[in-house]
């Protein structure tokens, strides 16, 4: 199978098998989400075997690949090779995401969730700056979780340090901020990584008032004896910016600044851009079924209706002060109007923004470096103006 030329632009329909697995080779080799989650050497056999992108064959085709992997480092583990057990928990990790991917919205894809979430710890036990996990009491409405769980790492050595909280978008969890987290350990600061609303172990779904599961995040924060918690700074990715940019509005003063990676705030909730972003080329498949899931929406009239409340701008917030705020996105951006952060820069406090070559998240090798470098400038920075 040959993988050089460029997949054709799929916009108004699913992608076929074919040009599913085009497109997942491709993104292997640029190294992209979700794709990142395998390895460049045995990668391109697993994307060539992929039977089917129904529910149950794409769960437990991945899910069979994890397993076998799984068995293998639990068998280094028992040897003593913790490095080599470390390594194969974090590539079983990246397979039981592969098949959960990009939503659990079936029992074969719940199966490869559950297992993700434990191979992603097992293999945490070993790194220098292994993940403690913490479940945070959360009062939820009838019918909502009653915890948050959040993971949490520090940089080693270090006492009290500077946090960020930081969260994904409608496919992307807490087990998929390593990168992040890695950058900011290694700048003396300390993660804490929950899922988005409506994702994961989230326990509330994508409604307007789901800032409630972040806010008890950062309470939890704030009351930790070992954490510098005062004025915490908070990271969103996709659609999770929307959230970090509501919160910088409701807590101008209680966050050090706020980080908006690719998320939409109004244009992106409108009817017309709903319809326009069912099948982005960008993406690899069922986003509206993603999306949908996020919001608790059981039909379409349902998910359109859900992305509409979401308007930070018709919920009267964007005049508001807000918490330092930058905005990073990739100027041809399909998933998420770039018009999002024109409307931002037009409204309220002045924000800082930062624009990248390609599509959703501007994903170049200097986007990362430089929302670590705002972030870790914003915390160092805090209380001396």
């Amino acid at each position: 199978m040959s993988h050089a030329a460029p997949v054709a632009d799929v916009a108004d329909r699913p992608k076929t098998l074919d040009e599913s697995k085009q497109w997942m080779h491709q993104r292997l080799a640029s190294r992209f989400h979700p794709m990142n989650a395998l390895d460049l050497d045995d990668g391109p056999a697993f994307i060539d075997g992929v039977p089917g992108l129904d529910g149950a064959t794409w769960g437990g085709y991945w899910y069979g690949l994890g397993d076998r992997v799984r068995s293998e480092a639990a068998q280094a583990e028992q040897a003593g090779d913790t490095g080599l057990a470390a390594a194969l928990y974090r590539k079983a990790s990246g397979l039981f995401f592969m098949g959960r991917f990009p939503c659990p919205n079936h029992p074969a894809k719940e199966r490869c969730a559950a297992a993700e979430r434990e191979t992603y710890l097992a293999g945490s036990r070993h790194w220098r700056e292994p993940i403690e996990r913490v479940e945070i009491p959360f009062a939820g409405h009838p019918g909502e979780g009653s915890q948050v769980v959040v993971l949490v790492r520090k940089p080693a050595g270090a006492t009290r340090p500077p946090v960020v909280l930081m969260w994904g978008g409608v496919d992307a969890c807490k087990e998929q901020m390593t990168a992040a987290s890695d950058a900011l350990l290694a700048r003396g600061v300390a993660t804490v990584a929950m899922d988005n609303a409506g994702t994961g172990e989230s326990p509330v779904k994508g409604v307007p008032d789901a800032e409630r599961q972040f806010m008890a995040a950062l309470q939890w924060i704030a009351a930790q004896p070992d954490l510098d918690g005062a004025r915490p700074a908070v990271l969103g990715r996709s659609f999770g910016g929307y959230w970090a940019t509501k919160l910088a509005h409701l807590l101008p003063d209680a966050l050090a600044g706020a980080v908006n990676w690719g998320g939409g705030v109004h244009h992106m909730f409108q009817p017309s851009w709903v319809q326009a972003s069912r099948y982005p080329d960008s993406y690899l498949m069922e986003l509206v079924e993603t999306r949908s899931r996020m919001l608790g929406a059981t039909n379409d009239d349902e998910y359109v209706a859900g992305f509409g409340r979401l308007s930070l701008l018709d919920q009267g917030l964007l005049d508001r002060p807000c918490a330092p705020l930058l905005l990073v996105n990739g100027k041809e951006d399909k998933q998420c109007p770039v018009a999002d952060i024109h409307l931002l820069l037009d409204h309220g406090w002045p924000k800082s923004v930062r624009m990248f070559p390609g599509g959703h998240m501007g994903l170049t090798p200097m986007t990362l470096p430089t929302i670590v470098d705002w972030l870790e400038r914003q915390l160092r920075q805090r209380g001396t103006a």
